[in-house]
């Protein structure tokens, strides 16, 4: 049952888009999968709580992190097979992991958490808060963009994780972003 939550093997390389709400993450998943012709991984989060929203006005509950991530594993796993070289991923578990403590006093669900740590990426693109706040209906902590970006980078940093951090412009992101996927692409 909780093999709906494991990464399919694959020998393509894996890059997440990770950080607060309202960084550029999924502006530049669709540009670094343009520019590398390959397909990307959309956030399952972002359709699941706005059908949630709007059919009944409530936001993120603990109860949701599971289907959540369920759905989120499993576009990757079907995406991973229609990727050239390649896979560019909105988000992953690790991202849900960090909402669920930010958001549930530290709580996280153990399946989660497995998951979040066992599933690999080759390379994580942490998107600073330097990005206007864009509202919207799921988004909710303009107030507190220094203490998540802190918790993303803490995160990546407690784990492990191969990370580099994006400021600037949506080009010099991008720049950023191509120069350390094609260090890793040329190895």
């Amino acid at each position: 049952m909780e093999e709906k939550y494991r990464q399919q093997p694959s020998n393509i390389l894996k890059v997440v888009l990770f950080g607060p709400e309202s960084t550029g993450k999924t502006t530049l998943s669709e540009q670094l999968a343009r520019y590398y012709n390959t397909v990307w991984v959309p956030e399952y989060a972002r359709e699941y709580l706005q059908d949630k929203w709007n059919d009944e006005r409530k936001t993120c509950e603990p109860h949701d992190l599971l289907p959540i991530a369920e759905g989120q594993m499993r576009l990757e796993n079907e995406l991973t097979k229609k990727a050239s070289k390649i896979l560019i991923c909105d988000t992953d578990l690790l991202e849900t992991k960090v909402y669920s403590e930010a958001y549930y006093i530290g709580n996280c669900d153990p399946i989660l958490e497995k998951y979040a740590l066992e599933n690999t990426y080759n390379l994580y693109l942490l998107t600073y808060i330097d990005i206007p706040w864009e509202a919207d209906d799921l988004r909710d902590k303009p107030g507190e963009r220094e203490e998540m970006f802190s918790y993303f980078k803490g995160t990546l940093e407690k784990y492990g994780k191969n990370f580099i951090t994006l400021k600037g412009n949506k080009k010099t992101r991008l720049e950023k972003a191509i120069n350390h996927i094609d260090q890793l692409l040329n190895k």
